[in-house]
């Protein structure tokens, strides 16, 4: 069965690609980029085969290399392009063009068709995976296709740019609205209904922010959820677990089976998918690279550390959720909530100092083997295991809407063109909002080096040593 493609551009490669047409002007452009892999073998909404492919890096042609150009065709050297081939087939990655059709919508022309199919056969001839060729309108569409060692072509099915703001080119129509969500299409237009409608969304953790964020969303209109919990629902829960009852703790229930639920008894046309285990489970890969956007509602170091490589290597935007509440004996509580959204090109969960390695090695340890895990802690070595901390279904609630509202301001800009906020901090005690300009460490190998950007599957996965 051949695997439904869908492509991602990363901003500041799609940026680059942008600037140099705005440049030329109403004539044609071209340059190449280079694609990480992501094979899905089977999606876990549909059970069928998936290959999304990331761009990892752009180069452009050089301007030794550009021969001739006008409004209607563009023509280069192939010097650059054998180059880019070596470093293709060296590095596991699929090389690509895209060129531009300033005064048109975007289209593959007769002339396209046959200048790729040579140079796709000069692919396959140096051990290529394929070649990707991507037409930009002047009119803003996005066309793309897969040249494959064979000759065939697959057509990409979808066309997205993830950055701040999230966009999606579409090759088939589509679907109609559904009316219960026509108050929000009077606020933000035609065009989002359909959008949040064929998104795929994670929610990683089904707790007091992860269950809130679990049915907004599904009010919201996203076509497919993601749930991943291994926790079950327990009596202390009850006071922020949105969906869940007193008996689903007596019964043990786990947490993310009360949330499909929940969710499909509100019959609004959301497939649900849910997984009792971790996000670093090998079992629930392909799950994750499916998904479009991520909410990372974790309170666990480990499982962020793990969610903020994805983001990087696949190009999936994270928006990750954080609430510390400090009681205090005397005075006012310290109570701060955090929203943090993760895109290459901006800084991750390390270099802003939301997650502790040290407690992440701790709780794998704890998970991975419980009895090294205890002894370590009866010696001091480790410090986590402590009472639980406060948690208010307020707050949890007021955060997973923020984290939300995230993904709406991607979709549609309402908070301007930059789209997500890099860093919310919410101080419920003092009333008020801060964002925080958070930098990318020097060396931080994830967020500050275009190294793993787009970089999609690799041995071991993410690049993690212990990672089958």
């Amino acid at each position: 069965m051949d695997a439904a493609l869908d492509i991602t551009l990363l901003n500041p490669h799609f940026s680059e690609v942008q600037a140099l047409a705005a440049r030329n002007g109403p004539v044609e452009t071209s340059g190449y980029l280079l694609f990480g892999v992501n094979r899905i073998i089977a999606d876990p909404w549909t059970t069928k085969p998936r290959l999304r492919l990331v761009s990892h890096r752009y180069v452009p042609v050089a301007d030794e290399d550009r021969i001739d150009a006008s409004t209607m065709h563009v023509t280069w050297s192939t010097r650059g392009y054998m180059r880019l081939l070596s470093e293709a087939v060296a590095d596991g990655l699929i090389p690509g063009i895209v060129h531009t059709h300033p005064g048109s919508h975007a289209f593959f022309s007769d002339q396209d068709d046959c200048n790729e199919a040579e140079l796709a056969r000069t692919a396959g001839n140096r051990g290529a995976q394929g070649l990707v060729s991507i037409v930009l309108g002047g009119d803003g569409s996005v066309c793309a296709r897969l040249w494959k060692p064979d000759g065939t072509i697959a057509d990409a099915q979808s066309v997205q740019v993830v950055g701040g703001r999230y966009y999606r080119w579409q090759a088939q129509g589509q679907e109609a609205s559904p009316e219960h969500l026509d108050r929000q299409q009077r606020l933000f237009g035609e065009g989002f209904n359909p959008l949040i409608r064929s998104l795929r969304v994670g929610v990683i953790g089904g707790g007091g922010t992860g269950s809130p964020s679990a049915l907004v969303l599904a009010r919201l209109g996203v076509g497919r959820l993601l749930l991943l919990d291994k926790d079950q629902v327990e009596l202390p829960n009850l006071n922020r677990l949105h969906g869940s009852r007193r008996a689903d703790a007596e019964n043990k229930e786990f947490k993310v089976d009360v949330l499909k639920r929940e969710v499909e008894a509100m019959d609004l046309g959301v497939q649900v998918v849910a997984k009792k285990t971790w996000a670093s489970d090998g079992a629930v890969r392909d799950a994750l690279k499916s998904c479009d956007f991520i909410l990372g509602c974790t309170d666990d170091h480990s499982g962020r550390i793990f969610i903020n490589r994805l983001a990087y290597f696949y190009g999936i935007p994270v928006v990750d959720v954080g609430l510390r509440i400090m009681p205090a004996q005397h005075g006012i509580h310290d109570i701060n909530g955090r929203v943090t959204t993760l895109i290459p090109g901006r800084p991750c969960l390390l270099c802003g100092g939301f997650v502790d390695p040290r407690r992440a090695a701790e709780e794998a340890l704890e998970r991975m083997d419980p009895d090294e895990f205890k002894r370590r802690k009866a010696e001091a070595y480790v410090v986590g295991g402590g009472d639980p901390a406060p948690a208010v279904v307020t707050f949890t609630t007021e955060m997973a809407c923020v984290a939300v509202n995230e993904i709406i301001a991607a979709l549609t800009g309402f908070q301007g063109e930059d789209g997500m906020v890099p860093t919310r901090y919410r101080r419920f005690h003092a009333r008020d909002e801060r964002f925080l300009g958070v930098q990318s460490k020097p060396h931080c190998p994830v967020c500050n080096s275009t190294r793993y950007w787009g970089r999609g599957d690799l041995e071991p996965f993410l690049d993690l040593i212990g990672e089958a």
